[in-house]
């Protein structure tokens, strides 16, 4: 059926469906929560998705999700610009920051290198961190890719692009659950991740 032809709870059933993690029966409850809440409720959640895409930019710097550029991270000059994490997404710069464990910066790259889905290392932002590398004389490079497949394919990738930098390349330890994701895992096991890193080997 075309979205013309559905009606507006179907329609707005089908757009929180797109969600991740929401399957239909979830999707639905969100409708009609919706419907039975005060119009403010609906007013203040659509305003806040538009502003959402209208105010949040990519920082020049790291490349995460900020509202202005330089990001808070890359302004902070308490933190030490010879250490980078790289991550695949900022939520996952997000959950590391929750720690409160790190004090380098960032580098995300904005997804990780999956063949299948035609991601490959053009798709990633790799060439601005080799630049930042050599330009801010990094000492190490944390890589903080998810624990699976293309998570791993992304690391030895990465490690094996940085061995001509001269630049130390550790992996963040497997405190973090096997095909599990940084998003959604707890401050103390990512901190832990952290904390056991090891010399990364291509």
């Amino acid at each position: 059926m075309s979205d013309a032809r559905l009606t507006p709870i179907d329609r707005l059933v089908k757009a929180f469906r797109k969600l991740p993690g929401v399957g239909e029966k979830t999707a639905q409850r969100f409708a009609y929560y919706l419907l039975a809440a005060e119009e403010s409720v609906s007013f203040e959640l659509g305003d806040a998705v538009s502003r959402l895409r209208k105010e949040v930019v990519l920082c020049d710097g790291c490349f995460n999700l900020t509202e202005t550029s330089p990001c808070v991270v890359c302004r902070d000059e308490t933190r030490t610009v010879t250490e980078i994490c790289v991550v695949e997404e900022p939520s996952d710069l997000v959950s590391i920051e929750s720690t409160g464990g790190f004090r380098g910066r960032y580098h995300v790259l904005g997804g990780r290198l999956s063949p299948l889905d035609g991601a490959g290392p053009d798709a990633l932002r790799i060439k601005p961190l080799l630049e930042r590398v050599e330009r801010d004389q990094v000492q190490e490079v944390i890589l903080a890719m998810n624990p699976n497949p293309e998570g791993e394919a992304t690391a030895l990738y990465l490690a094996d692009q940085l061995k001509s930098h001269g630049v130390a390349v550790t992996r963040i330890g497997y405190g973090m659950p096997i095909g599990g994701n940084l998003e959604y895992t707890d401050a103390v096991t990512v901190r832990k991740s952290l904390e056991n890193r090891r010399q990364f080997r291509s």
